[in-house]
C-alpha cells in the first residue's frame, strides 16, 4: 500500500534527529562533568581517573540509551495502527467524506429578486463542497460534487468590500442550478488565500494552472488527485500519532538511561572504583602550585600565631592606674572677687590723697641709711585682704 510505505519512510527519517538529540544531552551532561571536576584541579591524578571513570560510564550509558531509541523506532516500524483511536482513518473515527476546512462564505451572485447575495456554513471535503443554513449543521442547502470544477479569481467591486473567488465546472455545466459559475465572497484576505488552499488540497485547481506554457498537455485526473488528498490525509494524522508518542517516549529514556543512570553511578560506585584503584596515596599527591600555596598558607599561619602570643603578653604585663579625681576650683573664683573689690578702695583712698611733689634738689639717702618713713595713714588691710593679694 502507498499508505504504508510513505508512513514507514516517515518513520525511518526521525532516526537521524534522535540520535542527534542523545549525542546533544551527551556532550552537554560531559561539558557539566568537566566544571565540576575542575574543582579537583589540586590533585590532578585524582582528577584524571575520576574524569576517566565517569567519561566511560557516560559513553556507556549513551550508547544503551541510542539502541533503546532505535529499538523504539523499530517498533514503530514493525506494525502500522490504523485502528488506533487518533486515526482519522479508524473505524471510530472514519469519515467517508475526510473535511479539509470550513466556515461562513457568501454566495454573492444571486440575484435580488432570487434574494440577493446570502452567507451560508460552508465544509470542505475531499468529495463534495457543502454549505448548510448555519453552524449547527441541520438543515443542507446544497452538496456540489468537486468533479470537473476548477477556481479563478473574480476581481472586487468598487463599492464592495469582500474578497471574492468562483467556482466554475471546465465541462460547462452549471454549477449550482441555473447558475453556470458560484462566485463566493469571504471578509479578508486571509480567509481568501484560506479557502484557496483548501480548495486545491481538495484537487480544485486555479484556472491558470490548466494553461501550461509551450502547450505541454496537462496530466489532471480528478480522481486520482483526490485519492492523493486522501493518502496524504491518512499520512498526516498517523505521523501526528508517531511524533506526539517520540516527543513523549524521548526525553523519558534519555532522562532514565542516561542522566540517572549516571547520578547514580556517582553517588553509589565512583568512590569504590577509586579505591579499587589501589593508590590512594598517589592519588592525593598535590600540584606544586597547590604545595607552594598551602607552604604559604602555613607560613602565615605561624606568624599570625606568633604575633598573638606577643599582643597576650602585653596585655597581661601592663597595669594602668586610675586618673585623679577632678579639683575643685570654684573657691578660685571667690576669692578673686575680694581682690577685686579690695582693689577698688585702694583706688578710693588714692584719690583722696594726691601724690607728692618731686624734688630734683633733694638728695637721695645713703646706701646703709632708712629713708625717711611716711606718716600718711593708710587704710588698715584685714588679714583675708593680704591673702588674696598675696595669691
Amino acid at each position: 500500500m502507498a499508505f504504508e510505505a510513505i508512513v514507514k519512510k516517515q518513520i525511518t527519517s526521525l532516526k537521524g534527529p534522535c540520535i542527534k538529540f542523545i549525542d546533544m544531552v551527551s556532550h552537554e551532561l560531559i561539558t557539566t562533568v568537566y566544571q565540576c571536576i575542575s574543582k579537583l584541579s589540586a590533585f590532578p591524578q585524582l582528577r584524571e581517573e575520576t574524569e576517566r571513570i565517569i567519561i566511560t560510564e557516560i559513553r556507556e550509558q549513551e550508547n544503551k540509551c541510542r539502541d533503546q531509541v532505535l529499538l523504539l523506532i523499530d517498533i514503530q516500524l514493525a506494525y502500522i495502527n490504523t485502528k488506533h483511536e487518533d486515526f482519522i482513518g479508524s473505524a471510530s473515527t472514519r469519515n467517508p467524506q475526510n473535511v479539509i476546512q470550513k466556515g461562513w462564505l457568501t454566495i454573492s451572485n444571486i440575484g435580488i429578486m432570487k434574494g440577493g447575495a446570502k452567507e451560508f456554513w460552508f465544509i470542505l471535503s475531499t468529495e463534495s463542497l457543502s454549505w448548510y443554513k448555519d453552524g449547527e449543521e441541520k438543515e443542507k442547502k446544497y452538496m456540489l460534487p468537486l468533479d470537473n470544477l476548477k477556481l479563478r479569481d473574480v476581481e472586487k467591486g468598487f463599492m464592495s468590500s469582500k474578497f471574492v473567488f468562483a467556482i466554475f465546472n471546465t465541462e460547462l455545466r452549471n454549477v449550482y442550478k441555473d447558475y453556470k459559475c458560484l462566485e463566493l465572497a469571504c471578509n479578508s484576505q486571509e480567509e481568501l488565500d484560506s479557502w484557496k488552499a483548501s480548495l486545491l488540497r481538495a484537487g480544485v485547481y486555479p484556472e491558470r494552472d490548466a494553461e501550461q506554457e509551450n502547450g505541454a498537455q496537462t496530466f489532471t485526473d480528478p480522481q486520482l488527485e483526490r485519492q492523493v488528498e486522501t493518502i496524504r490525509n491518512l499520512v498526516d494524522s498517523y505521523m501526528s500519532i508517531i511524533y506526539k508518542t517520540v516527543r513523549d517516549l524521548m526525553p523519558k529514556t534519555i532522562m532514565h538511561l542516561m542522566i540517572n543512570s549516571v547520578k547514580e553511578f556517582i553517588s553509589s560506585e565512583l568512590l569504590a572504583q577509586l579505591y579499587a584503584l589501589g593508590e590512594c596515596s598517589a592519588l592525593m599527591d598535590e600540584s606544586p602550585e597547590q604545595k607552594q600555596h598551602r607552604e604559604e598558607v602555613l607560613r602565615k599561619h605561624s606568624a599570625l600565631k606568633e604575633a598573638l602570643t606577643v599582643i597576650g603578653e602585653i596585655s597581661t604585663s601592663t597595669f594602668t592606674t586610675p586618673l585623679p579625681p577632678p579639683v575643685d576650683s570654684s573657691w578660685i573664683q571667690h576669692q578673686r572677687y575680694k581682690f577685686d573689690a579690695f582693689r577698688a578702695g585702694v583706688s578710693k583712698v588714692g584719690s583722696l590723697f594726691p601724690p607728692a611733689q618731686h624734688n630734683p634738689k633733694t638728695r637721695r639717702p645713703l646706701a646703709g641709711r632708712s629713708s625717711p618713713v611716711n606718716t600718711t595713714a593708710s587704710p588698715p588691710v584685714s588679714q583675708g585682704d593680704f591673702e588674696t593679694e598675696k595669691s
